[in-house]
């Protein structure tokens, strides 16, 4: 296990996203995969299927963190252009993989057959490797530190499967949550003072109003489990102190 601190980021692709048609679901899953490979999600941005988009955010995200992941776009249709984006970002020819275009023939022996905007989804940037889906036939992509996967969540997730293990990390990031009946400005110096007295650990407030009252969930997170645990044991007792109960779990 490494104290160095992993990081990826992610970029979302597709007009869909953009215009609220679709909801992605895919940042969450990604980010807690991420995290138990030790691997911290640090950045996310979303961008529509415009070529010299993809191009700018692939290259500017890749560059400042360890790995990067993009969802969507790598479909059959003309729209689909992550792919060509990508490989122009890295400045390489796209090419169909052999073993993609076997994978894809056996899938769709039964399915009608391997037609030419099928075969699209075996393009990949020259010198890519392959990310096993279990899915859909379709694999996704890994060149270098880049990672091409689907939009679909359930096919993401089989992708994320199939990764598991496989990426450098460090420790995974540990939360434990607390609830509490208080408006958060009421106990910001003591969260302040608990996350000072407690070096390596981040607290964070989440708000939030129900049923007329106000309160907040306050997030204790470490990559060490027992110094998040004494943490969120004295922000317990210190919330106690100033008349305020916590709820182990969160509310």
């Amino acid at each position: 296990m490494s104290e160095r601190i992993w990081t990826a980021a992610l970029v979302v692709i597709g007009d869909e996203i953009l215009s609220g048609r679709t909801q992605d679901k895919n940042v969450a899953q990604i980010a807690t995969w991420l995290n138990v490979q030790g691997i911290r999600l640090a950045e996310v941005r979303v961008v529509g299927d415009r070529e010299e988009a993809i191009v700018e955010a692939v290259n500017t995200l890749r560059a400042r963190n360890d790995y990067l992941f993009t969802t969507g776009g790598i479909g059959p249709t003309h729209d689909d252009i992550t792919v060509d984006a990508i490989a122009a970002a890295l400045g390489v020819a796209v090419v169909h993989h052999p073993r993609a275009v076997a994978v894809l023939e056996h899938y769709y022996a039964s399915r009608g057959g391997l037609t030419e905007a099928r075969k699209r989804m075996a393009r990949v940037p020259d010198g890519a490797e392959l990310i096993e889906n279990r899915m859909s036939g379709a694999p996704g992509i890994r060149i270098g530190n880049l990672f091409i996967m689907a939009g679909v969540p359930h096919i993401t997730a089989g992708m994320l499967e199939a990764l598991t293990g496989t990426l450098e990390g460090g420790r995974p990031l540990v939360s434990l949550t607390l609830g509490c009946w208080v408006a958060e400005s009421e106990v910001a110096d003591l969260l302040r003072q608990a996350e000072r007295d407690f070096e390596g650990v981040a607290i964070g407030s989440y708000p939030f109003f129900r049923t007329g009252r106000v309160g907040a969930n306050f997030v204790v997170r470490a990559t060490d489990p027992a110094l998040a645990e004494a943490c969120a044991a004295a922000l317990a007792e210190r919330l106690a102190a100033a008349g305020y109960e916590s709820v182990d779990g969160g509310i």
